[in-house]
């Protein structure tokens, strides 16, 4: 990739992992960078209070959840002692040393990274009140928002309580509560809910909606639904919280719905994780063209453009899917429309998602749900993880794998698994939509044994009839029961 011909100036607001991708890419192509964040370090919410300390915390519950299962193996283990403090250092370490890279990383490409807050002038100027006091005011070529989104808090809900927390909250591990309800079954709540439990907390969690993980494909969420009823207190769906109160033993929370057994329950804690909203409420935004959409995302092109032409936008203020390797992605095809490069454009035709729980869930592409919607005709293919040697031998057989593929051309057009490491499989799935390839083509491509990603090439041999470990008629090709 060619370097940019005129030393650009350019401004990043906001150092999560779409802002420093970009900010590193275009000091790489001989930009000068300004990169504005109030973090001591770049990483953003993800690696500050997200998706790092989190799966810190969730490798620690893997290990105390494999250690009961060592039972049915002959192996038995004392009951786990939690040292909160120590579990505490290890999550903030692991921080640190990411968000310390990072720092150094920024200082190697000669990014000057100022500790404040960015408020426009106008398209080009910026003025940053910096943490360490004083004011700066600095014009750029270009601009680039990413300001990543916050928790969305529910009326009634969000009392001024420290029992009451967001997901922020919940990792910073304030205690191990007795009992904890997690309001929302989306994929954060129920994370931070198996690390918890893990922990020996009793788990509640309500949905509103009539099952866990609403929009993922059902089959997908069916093994963790199974899992997480025998590892939570309860879980309540199709019911809502109608109030909080606090009382010295607890928040005592209301609900309502026609499922609920009890209408008033008391909690040592309450974790609100109802989904997050972007944050594109920045200070003097009116002053530029940018231009947001009615659930409050600033509108981009495919360059990621602003309806301003100085002005782009990445990450979770550009829309969803609100994931850190979509905005990291967003940032490089930002920072090489502004440098010029031609074909610079945000087409991915499959963004991974993961749910870190246990077992893990992951997609990518098209949906059995989507295509349901948009009635579009489909394939699927299938293959229990009951088949797989290597599930076997992990003693977790509930796992599956399924392709979704086009009747017509034979194409891989999506995919999802469930199972441990359904994370890091997902990633083969994701190059072989990108790289057009076909049923076929995963057939015929040699997957080590054993390994949990043969699961993949049998999937695709189950849609000929030709899988060798399970038994699936040429005729039933696609049927994928």
């Amino acid at each position: 990739m060619k370097k940019v011909p005129e030393k650009k100036t350019i401004a990043v607001i906001g150092a999560g992992p779409g802002g420093y991708a970009a900010a590193f890419l275009a000091a790489d192509l001989g930009m000068q960078v300004t990169l504005i964040d109030r973090d001591p370090n770049p990483g953003g919410v993800c690696l500050y209070v997200g998706c790092i300390p989190s799966k810190a915390l969730l490798h620690v519950a893997a290990l105390i959840n494999e250690s009961a299962h060592a039972k049915e193996w002959g192996v038995s283990f004392p009951s786990p002692k939690i040292d909160l403090e120590k579990l505490r250092g290890f999550k903030n370490n692991v921080v640190g040393k990411l968000t310390g890279g990072l720092g150094q990383l920024s200082k190697q490409r000669k990014v000057t990274y100022l500790r404040g807050t960015a408020a426009f002038m106008d398209s080009r100027t910026l003025k940053v009140q910096k943490l360490e006091g004083g004011a700066e005011q600095l014009r750029f070529d270009n601009i680039i928002l990413a300001t990543g989104s916050r928790p969305v808090r529910i009326p009634g809900v969000s009392i001024d309580s420290p029992r009451v927390m967001d997901s922020t909250g919940a990792l910073d591990l304030p205690d191990i509560p007795k009992s904890l309800l997690v309001i929302g079954g989306g994929y954060i709540g129920l994370e931070l809910g198996t690390v918890y439990a893990a922990l020996g907390t009793k788990v509640s969690v309500v949905e509103m909606m009539p099952g866990l993980l609403p929009g993922a494909d059902r089959d997908l969420v069916r093994p963790l639904a199974q899992r997480v009823q025998k590892s939570f207190a309860a879980v309540m769906l199709n019911t809502k919280v109608a109030s909080v109160k606090e009382e010295k033993g607890g928040i005592r929370v209301r609900f309502e719905g026609p499922e609920v057994k009890e209408l008033e329950q008391v909690f040592d804690r309450v974790l609100v994780s109802v989904g997050r909203r972007p944050n594109s409420e920045i200070d003097g935004l009116e002053k530029t063209g940018v231009t947001k959409n009615a659930r409050g995302f600033i509108e981009v092109d495919l360059q990621r453009r602003t309806n301003d032409p100085a002005i782009y936008a990445i990450g979770d203020v550009a829309g969803e899917p609100m994931l850190a390797h979509k905005a990291s992605h967003e940032g490089r095809v930002a920072v090489e429309a502004i440098a010029g490069h031609k074909g610079a454009s945000f087409e991915p035709r499959a963004i991974p998602a993961v749910v870190f729980t246990d077992p893990e869930i992951a997609w990518c592409g098209l949906t059995e749900t989507q295509a349901e919607a948009e009635k579009r005709a489909i394939k699927v293919a299938r293959f229990p993880w009951a088949a797989s040697g290597r599930a076997v031998t992990l003693d977790r057989t509930e796992g599956m794998t399924k392709l979704i593929i086009d009747p017509e051309t034979e194409r891989l057009l999506g995919a999802g698994i469930v199972g441990p490491g359904a994370g890091e499989l997902i990633a083969e799935c994701v190059l072989a939509i990108e790289m057009s390839a076909v049923a076929s083509d995963i057939k015929l491509s040699i997957h080590p044994h054993p390994t949990l990603s043969e699961t993949i090439m049998e999937s695709a041999e189950s849609y000929f009839g030709q899988a060798t470990h399970i038994y699936r008629p040429a005729s039933a090709r696609g049927a994928g029961g």
